[in-house]
């Protein structure tokens, strides 16, 4: 389960959509995720699916490993749906004692589900197309107007990536500490939900202990490299729009005119 995760896993590809500029890139996935909360109709989820299956397919990521990502949240799409589906009136299609399904709950809730789906694997193309240090680069970038007010863009932009790039790293050392532990006897695996919750809690300390470590040993290296901040530094290779970030803004104006239309006259 712990290795079915892939939010800030960076993919190794030659692919069209891994050599756009990362500004491009994120003002995609907003894009995106703007029209996956517009659509409205089933349609509508249609046309972004198919979008988002292009997208995919110029990445040349493959869609099992993309797929995997979704098993870990499996039971939140679940809980979200069947949260949903008793929630709202309408036409009574089934009563389950106390509890009602209607015609309108069960639209919103295969709505709710879908847009989950498309969220988590949409946002996650980007960090799986993008390299960390150029999601900084492009993160920075597009702050770098709120400088004028005070803001700093460029610890933003590296923090943010920071805590992308840890999810994969404190993964992998909670799967090496429950192994660990399952070779000294402990049981992860059996029992109920709230049983396996609390088998969990011994994970924790050492996790902590673990993710406490590796900041300092990163927080070292900095410091070895004389790092201070945004303030004067030069990059080796600098981000640039090419014709590819053109072509696939031109894209993302008809996509979301698409997306609009579909809101207002379906």
């Amino acid at each position: 389960m712990i290795r079915d995760i892939t939010i800030g896993q960076y993919y190794q590809r030659e692919s069209p959509i891994h050599r756009l500029d990362p500004r491009t890139k994120i003002i995609m996935t907003i894009v995106y995720i703007v029209a996956v909360f517009l659509v409205k109709s089933f349609a509508g989820f249609g046309f972004v699916t198919l979008c988002l299956a292009a997208v995919i397919a110029l990445s040349r990521v493959p869609l099992s490993f993309i797929l995997r990502g979704l098993k870990p949240i499996f039971l939140i799409i679940l809980f979200t749906f069947f949260l949903n589906i008793f929630m709202y009136g309408g036409t009574v299609l089934l009563k389950i004692g106390p509890l009602t399904i209607t015609d309108e709950g069960l639209r919103t809730a295969v709505f709710m589900a879908i847009r989950l789906i498309l969220l988590i694997i949409g946002s996650s193309m980007l960090t799986l197309t993008t390299r960390p240090i150029q999601l900084t680069d492009g993160i920075e970038s597009l702050l770098s107007p709120l400088k004028r007010v005070g803001v700093p863009s460029h610890e933003l932009a590296m923090m943010m990536t920071i805590a992308l790039r840890f999810i994969p790293t404190l993964l992998e050392e909670t799967d090496k500490i429950m192994k660990a532990q399952q070779a000294r006897g402990a049981d992860f695996e059996s029992g109920s939900i709230f049983r396996r919750a609390k088998n969990m809690i011994p994970i924790l300390v050492p996790l902590f202990v673990s993710a406490f470590r590796i900041a300092q040993d990163m927080a070292l290296a900095m410091e070895a490299r004389c790092y201070h901040g945004g303030e004067g530094r030069t990059r080796m290779n600098k981000i640039k729009f090419g014709a590819g970030d053109a072509v696939m803004g031109l894209l993302m104006i008809g996509f979301i005119a698409v997306v609009v239309l579909e809101r207002v006259y379906l």
